[in-house]
């Protein structure tokens, strides 16, 4: 199970967060980030009207996003922590450096830890 992706957060998310299979929760970093010629358009809940037709519109602006170096301390680098808590507290630390990291991902490991 995945805490967060790549594309999380219409493909702004900067790590990759999982319990791994080889033990512990491993958090890879991006070393790249898209950049949008445009605003993303506002979230529409699944299944509401114009979901369908804004997804369209957000993978057609992905396409055209350039990737561009993020620059931050961390690019590139891959963490294992032992515990949920760990990998939290690294989220955490990577977010403070700059990295777009989900609060929900950091929320989710800080339960699971309790």
């Amino acid at each position: 199970m995945s805490y967060c992706r790549w594309s999380s957060n219409d493909f702004r998310c900067d790590v990759y967060v999982y319990e791994d299979c080889r033990g512990g929760w491993t958090t890879h970093v991006a070393g790249r980030r898209r950049v949008f010629t445009e605003p993303i358009p506002d979230s529409i809940p699944f299944g509401e009207e114009g979901y369908w037709e804004r997804y369209e519109k957000v993978m057609g602006m992905v396409e055209e996003a350039r990737l561009e170096p993020i620059g931050l301390p961390h690019d590139g680098e891959t963490f294992n922590d032992e515990t949920p808590g760990e990998a939290a507290t690294t989220l955490i630390m990577l977010r403070d450096a700059g990295y777009i990291v989900p609060g929900y991902a950091i929320d989710a490991l800080l339960e699971e830890a309790e």
